[in-house]
């Protein structure tokens, strides 16, 4: 359940305009976005026209344009946040007259940092409670299930033949946590899910606790990294194929009320021809809601405090075309130098940007890159290009710093 306050259910969906038309008359007011990374929350809340505080692990140069501050609330080089100073940066801006925060990606496996988020200043979205339920394996395919929605064999104990399964932690985010099977570091918590081969997708939705309107379908950009087979590199979309999308608007119409699930969320799944075979719920903002900021006039996150509230949208209006956006990971340990953060600075393209002489380490992100074109397999290709571009203009140091494990 929600920290905001949530009207009654309405009858029918909800065009949200004269709402946010009111909201946006009042005085600014402030917001707080918080995650691993914060760039699309910031840039959505300040199309919402609110005042932004930003909290992540990076503190990226465009983050930081669109924010009137900046905290740090982690360490970029673990991937890791840090519940003192997200408790600390979400207090002080409660001083600074913040209404309530927003959490990103990251939270999944800490649910404890969102409740004790949560009393520092009020939280809008799912609650700690609500999320965990969610992310719960046993919850989820015990619901998929009990409704016949299909989904990849899962088990809570290892096959005995491991060629073809995966290990997955709850919680994780990003691929990082998936493992092979037969890896000797799929660690204490994991549950393990037979590997399938489709269209890795997801629809991003918003939903009021009853019902759910799809935003988009994305085609996810899923790659190894080191030894994780399936890291999340970026998406694209969105994907128009209606029998497909008439599937997961179904599979949401069960999964909705009986999770309880509010706000800008996503469903991942993998599509095998017309079919989605689900594989979890992401119950927050996510970043494919990039690709689609211009579908309310007011933005994505005003429209998931909306529905917080039990507000939909009636209709949304993708414009022609198809958008995308990657993250290029750092083969080796690199330093940002000086020409090339200027480059990027002033590339439309490039995103989530390293100030000059950053360090980066193996495998960790060094920017992200869009691209926009007729079709999905155009804007692939940009985003190849685009992403080769960046790895040339790095300067390797192979001292410089140290990769995750």
């Amino acid at each position: 359940m929600s920290a905001l306050p949530t009207e009654a259910a309405q009858s029918g969906l909800q065009r949200p305009g004269a709402h946010l038309t009111q909201a946006m008359q009042q005085q600014r007011q402030t917001l707080v976005v918080a995650g691993l990374s914060a760039r699309w929350l910031a840039e959505s809340a300040l199309q919402g026209r609110w005042r932004v505080i930003a909290l992540d692990l990076f503190g990226d140069l465009d983050t930081r344009r669109v924010s009137a501050h900046w905290a740090a609330i982690g360490d970029g080089a673990t991937m890791t946040l840090d519940g003192t100073l997200l408790c600390e940066a979400l207090a002080a801006a409660r001083r600074d007259g913040a209404i309530g925060w927003i959490a990103g990606s990251g939270f999944e496996a800490c649910c404890d940092l969102l409740a004790a988020g949560a009393t520092a200043l009020p939280l809008l979205g799912m609650s700690a409670d609500a999320v965990a339920r969610v992310r719960d394996p046993h919850v989820f395919f015990a619901t998929l299930r009990q409704h016949d929605l299909l989904h990849p064999p899962t088990c809570g104990t290892a096959p005995l033949e491991g060629h073809g399964w995966l290990s997955k932690r709850a919680g994780g985010c990003g691929g990082w946590h998936i493992r092979r099977a037969n890896d000797d570091r799929a660690g204490a918590g994991s549950y393990f899910q037979q590997e399938l081969h489709g269209d890795a997708m997801s629809a991003l939705f918003l939903a009021d606790g009853q019902r759910a309107v799809v935003v988009a379908l994305n085609r996810l950009i899923v790659r190894p990294l080191g030894e994780r087979p399936y890291v999340y590199r970026g998406a694209i979309g969105p994907i128009r194929r209606p029998a497909l999308q008439a599937q997961v608007q179904s599979a949401l119409d069960v999964l909705v009320p009986k999770l309880g699930l509010r706000g800008l969320a996503s469903l991942d799944f993998v599509a095998i021809a017309e079919t989605p075979w689900l594989l979890e719920v992401n119950p927050r903002p996510s970043a494919s809601m990039a690709l689609h900021a211009g579908v309310l006039p007011c933005g994505l996150l005003r429209a998931h405090v909306a529905a917080l509230r039990g507000v939909l949208p009636e209709a949304m209006a993708h414009a022609t075309g198809v958008r995308g956006c990657e993250t290029v990971f750092a083969r080796r340990p690199c330093r940002i130098g000086a020409a090339q953060a200027d480059e990027w600075a002033a590339a439309p393209h490039c995103h989530d940007l390293p100030a000059a002489g950053s360090r980066v380490a193996a495998g960790a992100p060094i920017c992200t890159v869009s691209a926009q074109a007729a079709d999905a397999r155009a804007v692939e290709c940009l985003l190849a290009e685009r992403s080769q571009l960046v790895e040339s203009r790095i300067a390797f140091e192979e001292n410089a710093c140290t990769g995750p494990s």
